[in-house]
């Protein structure tokens, strides 16, 4: 989130062309705290530094069961202008919490919402089938 209460927002250039929070999967020896870091700078070109962990989602994607980590972050240098800085996104830009981008599925505005709450980590959430908002 920027000095504005905004929330960063990625779109991917494959699948339904979806507005997304910037992640992706670990690498080995990573941490999830470290895979934040790495994959906001590699989607957007932004240095963000980890606030604190906002939420642990659980989700099975057969054969498959994955965690998210989902952190609150805010850029380390103010005024820096987000760009898309990889092949699988097409444009990044903050966006007031009020007024998402569609298409979005309902589990990218339920990790929003969590983590604007000032609570600490909550338990895992287990997550079924998205639901998209049009």
């Amino acid at each position: 989130m920027d000095d504005q209460g905004r929330v960063l927002l990625v779109k991917h250039s494959y699948g339904r062309l979806n507005w997304e929070i910037p992640g992706g999967g670990a690498e080995p020896d990573e941490t999830p705290t470290e895979t934040v870091l790495r994959e906001v700078l590699e989607e957007t070109g932004l240095s963000v530094e980890a606030d604190r962990l906002t939420g642990v989602y659980h989700e099975r994607q057969d054969p498959y069961e994955v965690l998210h980590f989902v952190f609150r972050c805010h850029p380390r240098n103010d005024g820096v202008i987000p760009r898309p800085a990889c092949a699988e996104i097409t444009a990044c830009a903050y966006w007031p919490v009020e007024l998402l981008p569609r298409p979005i599925n309902d589990f990218t505005v339920r990790r929003i919402q969590d983590a604007l709450h000032e609570r600490g980590p909550a338990l895992p959430v287990v997550i079924g089938p998205r639901q998209w908002l049009e």
